[in-house]
């Protein structure tokens, strides 16, 4: 899991959108960038200004799949023809 913390209201808002509809997100904190599901978003009370600590499970990257190895599908209308 990535935690960081943040103080961008704009931030927390896509983050906690990213987290209500499941999607993937993309945190770059410091040198690092993740990209994965947000686990969760916590207010931290005792600061000033207000911060939040975000949590994210970062997703395995993809695997880069032609498109053109996959074999084609005809329709069905040649069938009756």
């Amino acid at each position: 899991m990535f935690t960081f913390e943040t103080a961008d209201q704009k931030e927390v808002r896509r983050f906690r959108i990213a987290q209500f509809n499941g999607r993937t997100t993309t945190a770059k904190s410091g040198g690092s960038t993740v990209t994965g599901h947000v686990h969760s978003v916590l207010e931290s009370k005792s600061s000033t200004p207000q911060c939040w600590t975000i949590t994210i499970v970062p997703s395995p990257p993809k695997s880069d799949v032609s498109r053109s190895a996959a074999p084609r599908l005809r329709s069905f209308v040649e069938d009756l023809y």
